[in-house]
């Protein structure tokens, strides 16, 4: 079904101000945009793991959370999610809840690529009615801006320094939403809070609502982690698209669709470049790694066009 974004932004708020999110953080954009999806009729279950996202936005006996809400250990997101939705099923077939509910998990990267890949990749084969939404922001923020694998490469981390001999983490960052895609599950969708917001509402709702598991990857800039100055996060989620770093696609039923081509594909050290994490890249002597990374950028997006039929 299509969503009308008038109406969508007419809804009321899911999630409130108040929280303790840092300024410039895309996490509390990401999940607004997610829940304008829900139908003011729908009730939901919202499970989120330890990360950022939680321990700013419920700090008992305060919750920024309209919805039911579950803090989950880092690692098991997707089995508690899939659980309730379970629970639900059965009370459902009993004839004890009326209600229509739905069950979406929230996960920063480290709790999803990393730490709670495990529980997430069974809760999707299981083919539990939820979706699970990882904000990516490229690091464990939480906890001292430790590197994850969905850590750029070249960037600098508290645990991947850059340096003389080491110039930041090592490897290229994992493509989770292509492996998500390889469960074949009904819906995988790549997207960021970007222009008019069209693109992450309707891959929400279609994640929402299409029956059976779906996975939402969200760009989600982090300005503790990043070193961008915090009002430019809209600038720096254009850059990572029209770069091609972060390209927006949809897996529905198998079936695999690019959602936005940029007319004019930027080079990566414009994405790079505001971002202090990136600031050892543009000495004179460092100009061979942007270099492999423009690269591998162009490596990636050409597989991508490949599969979208492009």
């Amino acid at each position: 079904m299509a969503l009308n974004l008038r109406e969508a932004a007419k809804r009321p708020e899911r999630f409130t101000g108040g929280h303790r999110l840092c300024a410039g953080c895309g996490a509390s954009v990401t999940v607004r945009a997610v829940l304008k999806a829900l139908k003011p009729e729908d009730k939901a279950v919202i499970g989120a793991a330890t990360g950022c996202l939680e321990v700013s936005s419920f700090l008992y006996p305060y919750t920024a959370w309209k919805d039911s809400f579950i803090h989950n250990a880092f690692e098991n997101a997707g089995a508690t999610i899939s659980g309730v939705e379970a629970a639900y099923r059965v009370l459902k077939k009993k004839g004890k809840i009326d209600d229509t509910y739905k069950f979406i998990a929230f996960g920063g990267d480290g709790g999803t690529y990393d730490i709670g890949i495990q529980s997430l990749s069974g809760a999707m084969e299981r083919g539990h009615d939820m979706v699970y939404v990882c904000y990516d922001n490229g690091a464990y923020m939480n906890t001292g801006i430790q590197r994850s694998s969905a850590t750029p490469k070249y960037a600098n981390t508290t645990t991947s320094p850059a340096g003389k001999v080491v110039p930041g983490k090592q490897q290229f960052r994992k493509d989770l939403t292509q492996v998500m895609a390889a469960h074949n599950i009904p819906y995988v969708a790549q997207t960021a809070p970007f222009g008019n917001f069209s693109d992450i509402y309707q891959k929400a709702e279609k994640a929402i609502y299409t029956e059976g598991p779906a996975f939402l990857n969200v760009f989600t800039p982090c300005p503790r982690g990043w070193r961008y100055d915090t009002p430019k996060l809209m600038e720096i989620v254009k850059l990572a698209i029209d770069t091609c770093y972060w390209p927006l696609y949809e897996v529905e039923n198998g079936k695999w669709r690019l959602t936005y081509k940029p007319k004019k594909k930027l080079p990566i050290e414009d994405f790079l470049r505001p971002q202090g994490r990136f600031k050892h890249l543009f000495k004179p002597e460092n100009q061979h790694l942007i270099e492999d990374l423009q690269k591998e950028i162009d490596r990636r997006w050409e597989m991508l066009l490949e599969r979208c039929g492009e």
